[in-house]
């Protein structure tokens, strides 16, 4: 049986992709079934005796079961400095494609998992090439959205944005995970009611800041269930 896909998206870079997805995964884990991660695109990452390599990444693959065979299956594009993807290919003279990014999804998906999760790449529409957005690689893959929202001043646009986009691009939104990034927060119940009445999917949990994607899981029980039930 082919295995379930999602893409996680978010609002923004830095509200908490990398978290909400290995919470995800913990919550795909917890209900008994088999969950791997994938960042097909990641910049500011470490060299490392084993070549270059992503906290994101990383972070996924420790959260995953089964873990990918090779890193490379994971993250394919990996890129040292920490701005935009196209930026950094450019000054190495490579560039983002898709049919890396397709084969090693295919790869993942040998292992026999249930459940792929693969964190996108700043927002819907961060440049990964001259001519590719990070849009591009749900589109490719054929799947289904979750989006990240990063809850902080500003999230109410933002969302509302990306969500248009998102099904302007003719992708489906499953849904929405709200992630307190920022603690200070001036009324977030209210802001989480507006959001609910402003995008047209559901919301699928809510992280607390700081909390670890493994406390996380119960949170995201809801995500779990969207993701296996898509399709079907």
């Amino acid at each position: 049986m082919k295995p379930r896909g999602v893409f996680i998206t978010g609002t923004d870079t830095g509200i908490g992709k990398t978290w909400a997805a290995c919470s995800l995964l913990q919550a795909l884990r917890a209900a008994g079934l088999r969950a791997t991660g994938m960042k097909p695109v990641a910049s500011g990452c470490t060299q490392t005796p084993d070549g270059l390599r992503s906290d994101d990444a990383l972070a996924l693959i420790a959260a995953s079961d089964p873990k990918p065979e090779r890193y490379r299956d994971c993250n394919p594009f990996a890129f040292v400095p920490p701005v935009s993807p196209h930026i950094a290919a450019a000054e190495i003279e490579e560039e983002v494609t898709l049919p890396p990014i397709e084969d090693a999804y295919d790869s993942i998906g040998m292992l026999h998992a249930d459940a792929i999760v693969v964190e996108g790449v700043g927002g819907w529409l961060a440049p990964i090439s001259e001519s590719l957005r990070a849009n591009a690689i749900p589109r490719q893959l054929q799947l289904p959205v979750i989006l990240v929202v990063g809850l902080k001043l500003g999230c109410l646009n933002h969302a509302q944005l990306t969500a248009r986009a998102i099904h302007a691009d003719g992708c489906e939104l499953l849904g929405w995970i709200g992630n307190r990034v920022d603690p200070d927060l001036l009324n977030p119940k209210e802001n989480l009611v507006t959001l609910n009445r402003s995008l047209a999917a559901p919301c699928l949990g809510v992280i607390g800041h700081g909390v670890e994607p493994i406390s996380a899981a119960a949170a995201l029980r809801d995500a779990a269930d969207a993701v296996m039930a898509f399709g079907r």
